[in-house]
């Protein structure tokens, strides 16, 4: 890999961060923010230059599609006694009416080490759709989730309305919800405490993802 500059380094270290602290890479925007710059267009240049030199690689089309490689990369994890494994049930389709929870609705069991999230999960969720992609969570992805009843605006939730289950980023304001999508081909959803069936299902805390 090529030789970085100061300030690829400091932004590599920037994504690094963010990753580590919240699961997702940063948007060119948080980005350009971050570090004084005047648009989103230099934080882009910078990315466009690190991929170049094989330190990231960049999905096309999304906000936060950053991937660290190479010696960049998360460090292989070395072998964790399974005394010290977390086993975390994966939900798969959620069935209509049921708790996530409920028998029928777990697909499989993962093992992971609880040192990878910031707060401790209580299960995997399996991504369906693309409505949260510009926050670089994809079709496929297996979302670590904490079981909360509140969360803040900005936060990342799973969320019941009625029989359906969604992931989107939450926004209450005065006594409405709403469930914001991370693509502009998605709409926002609307809630009604008062005449809609919701329930916040807890709270994401980590990505889990195989590259193929």
């Amino acid at each position: 890999m090529l030789k970085l500059t100061a300030r690829q380094e400091q932004i590599l270290n920037l994504i690094k961060d963010a990753i580590e602290n919240t699961g997702f890479p940063p948007t060119r925007a948080e980005i350009a923010n971050e570090l004084g710059f005047k648009s989103a267009n230099a934080a882009e240049e910078h990315l466009q230059a690190l991929a170049r030199k094989g330190a990231i690689e960049i999905a096309a089309g999304t906000s936060r599609g950053i991937r660290l490689l190479g010696v960049h990369a998360e460090p292989a994890t070395p072998k964790i006694p399974a005394a010290l494994m977390m086993s975390l049930p994966l939900i798969g389709r959620v069935a209509a009416g049921s708790p996530i929870l409920a028998q029928e609705n777990l697909e499989a069991s993962y093992n992971v080490d609880p040192a990878m999230f910031a707060s401790k999960p209580d299960y995997l969720l399996k991504v369906r759709g693309e409505s949260m992609r510009d926050a670089g969570i994809m079709d496929g992805d297996l979302l670590a989730v904490k079981k909360v009843d509140s969360a803040k605006n900005g936060q990342i939730v799973v969320a019941r309305i009625g029989s359906e289950v969604t992931v989107k980023r939450y926004r209450k304001t005065g006594s409405t919800i709403e469930l914001l999508p991370e693509n502009p081909d998605f709409k926002i959803i609307k809630v009604d405490p008062e005449a809609d069936e919701f329930a916040l299902e807890g709270l994401a805390v980590g990505l889990m993802r195989t590259w193929h």
